[in-house]
C-alpha cells in the first residue's frame, strides 16, 4: 500500500557518506534511523530512481540545490535525496552535484524504506534492479503533508519549485 497524505512515515534505517566527523558521526557511511531523524523536524524529502542517472542529475537534484534558500524560508529544517543506491555512491554523487549542506544524500541501498513506503520500482527488465519511483513529500514531525508522486517517466510535481509552492 502507497503511504498517502496524513501518513506517518515508516521506520527504517538510511545511510549517510559524512564527509567530516563529527560527534557521533564518523567519516564514511553513517546509519540513521529515520524515525529519530523526522522526530520534531520539517523534513522536505525527495526520491528518484538511481544515482548519476540524466533526470535525476540534469534536473532533479540541482532543482533543490538552487531552491535551498527559498524551501529553509518555509521553515523547512532539512532536504533529503533519498534513491536505492549505497552511502558511497550517495556521497560521491552529491560532491560531483556541489550540494554541500544544502542536501543530505540519504541512501536506501537495499530499498527497505522505499518498499515500506509503497514507493518501489521494479526496472529489473532495463538491468537496474528494484528502485525509487520519482516523488517529494514534506514530512512534519514523521507525518506526511504533502506528497507529490510522478507519473512513469514524469519529472513536472516533484520538483523544487512545486513542493515550495505546495508547502
Amino acid at each position: 500500500m502507497t503511504i498517502k497524505v496524513g501518513d506517518r512515515v515508516p521506520d527504517a534505517t538510511l545511510t549517510e557518506f559524512i564527509e567530516v566527523e563529527t560527534a557521533g558521526c564518523t567519516v564514511g557511511p553513517n546509519n540513521f534511523q529515520v524515525a529519530d531523524l523526522v522526530k520534531g523536524k520539517k523534513i522536505l524529502m525527495f526520491a528518484l530512481p538511481g544515482a548519476f542517472t540524466p533526470t535525476c542529475s540534469a534536473k532533479h537534484v540541482p532543482s533543490y540545490v538552487e531552491h535551498a534558500a527559498a524551501i529553509k524560508a518555509k521553515g523547512v529544517d532539512e532536504v533529503w535525496c533519498v534513491a536505492v543506491n549505497d552511502a558511497f555512491v550517495m556521497g560521491a554523487w552529491g560532491r560531483e552535484q556541489k550540494v554541500g549542506a544544502k542536501v543530505r544524500m540519504m541512501g536506501d541501498g537495499a530499498a527497505q524504506w522505499t518498499k515500506a513506503l509503497g514507493l518501489e520500482l521494479d526496472l529489473t527488465a532495463r538491468g537496474m534492479g528494484v528502485r525509487s519511483q520519482r516523488y517529494a513529500a514534506y514530512i512534519v514531525d514523521g507525518v506526511v503533508k504533502v506528497l507529490h508522486i510522478e507519473a512513469a517517466g514524469k519529472y513536472e510535481v516533484s520538483d523544487a519549485a512545486s513542493m515550495v509552492k505546495a508547502i
